[in-house]
């Protein structure tokens, strides 16, 4: 097997062997040697990785298929781990594409920066990256931290922002991984960004089921959680930047960046925040394959 990353190398070794048998035919006339080049003789694969998470493995599925649409050659590693099992994959050469999130990504290469903006997180994180990686463009789609209430909550309250939760009048309690208690954008972050104090309760794995249950009143949910359409909770909007903005952005291997990056850029362009938890819905609810959702997703977007 080998890689785009072998390009070069397999280019000169093809006009060496060409200058060869060139050689060869001008010596015995052999009637088989047209001249031609062989069209396949400076292909090259593209490995495309993903996390062991659904969400992040339709994304790189979607890659994948668009990529091998405008014909490339696509080698898929799918389920790596997390990041310190496929960084340095991607670090080695040894994977060429990944699925990413900017604001998670950056805080990984400089967990002291104070970027919170879209924009800001993801010019950030193309200085933070090490020589040989790189970004494309980053989608609209994002998948990073969000406060969420019930309906019935926000009704009754009339919440639409985190600044509306310092007007309500019961004790507040967040729900949400007991790392978070610790976390800048938890119950600290709340109090000085947005003068509102809470509770804090770790409920992990059933966050979204204490929610539902009242054990707790906000709840931080991943904001492409697909349970936050099919439960009806509300997102809390964050107009001060408490939460790093983490949109979906492909970290790729420099060296086939330009090669691939107009396939993957309108990739990025279409995936929307609704469309993301649209696909995760397809898969958690809907029990449709990766496969399945890519297909269907790059063909209503007119890509394939």
């Amino acid at each position: 097997m080998f890689t785009a990353r072998n390009k070069g190398r397999l280019a000169l070794g093809a006009v060496a062997v060409g200058a060869a048998l060139a050689l060869s035919g001008c010596a015995s006339g052999d009637p088989l040697d047209s001249g031609d080049q062989d069209p396949g003789a400076d292909s090259s694969v593209i490995v495309v990785g993903s996390q062991a998470y659904y969400s992040n493995e339709i994304i790189a599925e979607i890659y994948a298929q668009a990529l091998e649409n405008a014909g490339f050659e696509v080698e898929r590693e799918f389920r790596i781990g997390q990041r310190d099992a496929y960084l340095p994959s991607l670090e080695d050469g040894s994977v060429d594409l990944f699925p990413e999130y900017t604001g998670n990504l950056l805080q990984f290469y400089d967990p002291d920066t104070e970027a919170t903006a879209s924009e800001d997180v993801y010019a950030a994180l193309q200085e933070a990256l090490p020589d040989g990686l790189t970004v494309l463009d980053q989608s609209p789609a994002t998948d990073q931290d969000s406060y969420n209430v019930t309906e019935a909550f926000a009704a009754e309250h009339g919440l639409s922002s985190l600044e509306d939760l310092a007007s309500v009048g019961v004790p507040l309690v967040l729900g949400g991984p007991p790392e978070l208690e610790a976390r800048p954008y938890g119950p600290t972050g709340l109090a000085e960004k947005y003068g509102v104090d809470v509770a804090f309760q770790a409920t992990g794995d059933t966050t979204v089921e204490d929610l539902l249950a009242g054990t707790v009143n906000i709840a931080n949910v991943y904001s492409a959680d697909p349970r936050i359409q099919t439960e009806g909770l509300v997102t809390l909007d964050d107009p001060k930047g408490l939460f790093l903005a983490s949109n979906i952005v492909p970290l790729v291997n420099a060296a086939i960046a330009d090669e691939i990056a107009d396939v993957i850029n309108a990739v990025s362009a279409k995936l929307t925040p609704e469309g993301l938890v649209d696909l995760n819905v397809r898969s958690t609810v809907d029990q449709e394959s990766t496969a399945a959702i890519a297909t269907a997703w790059l063909t209503e977007q007119g890509l394939i």
